[in-house]
């Protein structure tokens, strides 16, 4: 069952199977939607999301990242993937949206709006909510850097973030928990999140460190500070 976190609390919800979405945005390929599904291994709810966030990933107008949370790892599975630095994230959002918790399946469309995405349609619906229209400041990979054009930044500028992540469907046998006895598949699955530094509104170049692990894709996210809204994202 899906699993909500209050800042001191937790709450089980219903879930049910989300289906395959087609939305018409303003994001294209040098502007994708960033769609965040925060779940588990160990949350029976969350297959049914990934399977609907799965099914947008390969579009050229979407940055689909998938982060493994690890307040589900004590009830009889350790998720295989999962950081407590993605629960904090997901807390973040939680701030930034004016929530008072967290669950999984949650899936954050552009840092604007957030769901389960559970629903028939409701991703679509999230990502025509979310849509940030075509502002922002135009964002790349040159070399060994991501490059950040002049642009309206937030009055507390904004986090450039290098997300890696497994850009393959990886198939995952879960023994315990939940899921017990299923084999599911991960996608996007976030590996490594590296704050690049700040922009404020002027062209800037900021370094890519070396990473600790091979065969990981690379996107770059420019947002409000504390996990605020989106403003631009690519991949390389």
């Amino acid at each position: 069952m899906s699993h909500w976190l209050k800042m001191g609390g937790c709450v089980a919800a219903l879930a049910m199977l989300a289906l395959p979405l087609r939305s018409a945005l303003a994001a294209d390929a040098t502007h994708p939607t960033v769609v965040e599904l925060f779940q588990s291994q160990g949350c029976s709810s969350c297959p049914p999301a990934a399977a609907s966030v799965s099914a947008v990933s390969d579009r050229a107008d979407v940055l689909a990242l998938s982060f493994a949370v690890d307040y589900w790892d004590r009830l009889g599975w350790k998720d295989t993937f999962s950081k407590h630095a993605w629960t904090e994230r997901q807390y973040a959002y939680a701030r930034a949206l004016a929530r008072d918790g967290v669950y999984t399946p949650q899936v954050v469309v552009n840092g604007r709006v957030e769901g389960d995405a559970l629903e028939p349609g409701a991703l679509a619906g999230l990502m025509s909510r979310g849509d940030r229209g075509a502002g922002g400041p135009n964002v790349g990979f040159s070399g060994g850097a991501v490059t950040v054009g002049a642009g309206a930044a937030p009055s507390g500028g904004a986090d450039v973030w290098l997300a890696r992540y497994i850009p393959r469907t990886v198939e995952v046998a879960i023994p315990r928990g939940e899921n017990a006895g299923h084999t599911l598949p991960y996608k996007d699955v976030v590996r490594e999140m590296v704050l690049l530094g700040k922009w404020r509104g002027e062209a800037a170049n900021f370094a890519v460190p070396g990473g600790s692990e091979q065969g990981l894709a690379e996107a770059a996210i420019v947002q409000g500070a504390g996990c605020g809204p989106v403003l631009a994202a690519a991949r390389r």
